[in-house]
């Protein structure tokens, strides 16, 4: 009689990507979906006018550089990764090539949503030949056509869609709650506003003696400049270090726990919030 697939030898069907479960699952690709969890937080929002990414920097170690969480693919299109740094510089290139062919075949800026739609395409190959794993990474692209600005989520799974506001990473389901409560609102919100909503999100994806500051956080914005910006274009452009304390400045504090405990004990975790 052979084990059922919750028995001893469940895992049977995990070491190869072309073989289905018997629940007709994919267990390698549901994994590559786990690695993206693992990374750091990225969101995305979009409004009218603007679509703007966040996205929270991690350090190895005191002696290390923050990792690079965005990618500038062209002008009006830019990515924010979480899972597997490595993966997202090979994905981002054949993106860049994808836009460049564009650009030399017709003389336009490729459009963003065929533009997701090939490195989607890109990943599903290799959930389906042999001998191939499944890209570790996830995105989030922003960009700007004639149709107006977009946010697209890209998976290891080949899928994308397309979002109002979306997150992705470690902890990403504390920021997807706070985007659903205020969705509705970011259609005409202006820039500043829009920025402020996703620094708010992101804030969320962090541990309780955590918060955001200039080192470990990045924005990306596609559309016209706001007031804290020093360029007159609409293209893409990533902010990073001092050039973002103005937004961080805007952020709304924290609200204090209704069951906060006494005074003597809130000194010490207060001032533990704002390191």
């Amino acid at each position: 009689m052979l084990p059922g697939p919750a028995g001893p030898f469940r895992n049977t069907y995990d070491s190869d990507n072309t073989v289905f479960s018997p629940q007709g699952r994919l267990h390698q690709v549901e994994y590559a979906l786990e690695a993206v969890k693992q990374g750091s937080a990225a969101v995305g929002l979009r409004s009218k006018t603007h679509s703007v990414l966040l996205a929270l920097k991690r350090s190895t170690g005191e002696l290390a550089s923050y990792q690079q969480k965005m990618f500038r693919i062209d002008d009006h299109v830019g990515i924010a990764i979480a899972g597997l740094t490595s993966d997202a510089r090979v994905l981002s290139n054949f993106m860049r090539q994808q836009a460049m062919s564009s650009k030399m075949a017709f003389n336009r800026p490729v459009p963003v949503n065929r533009l997701v739609s090939a490195i989607a395409d890109k990943a599903q190959v290799n959930t389906q030949e042999y001998g191939r794993r499944p890209y570790g990474v996830g995105f989030l692209v922003i960009g700007q056509d004639k149709s107006g600005p977009h946010l697209y989520e890209f998976s290891p799974s080949g899928n994308s869609y397309e979002y109002y506001a979306m997150s992705i990473g470690a902890r990403s389901q504390s920021a997807k709650t706070y985007l659903e409560k205020h969705y509705e609102s970011f259609a005409d919100c202006s820039l500043e506003d829009l920025i402020k909503h996703g620094l708010h999100a992101l804030r969320e994806t962090l541990q309780q003696d955590k918060d955001l500051n200039v080192n470990n956080t990045s924005i990306g914005i596609v559309g016209a400049p706001s007031m804290h910006e020093n360029t007159t274009g609409v293209s893409f452009r990533m902010l990073e270090g001092e050039t973002i304390k103005p937004f961080l400045d805007t952020m709304v504090p924290k609200d204090v726990p209704a069951t906060a405990p006494a005074p003597a004990t809130t000194t010490d975790e207060d001032v533990q919030m704002t390191e």
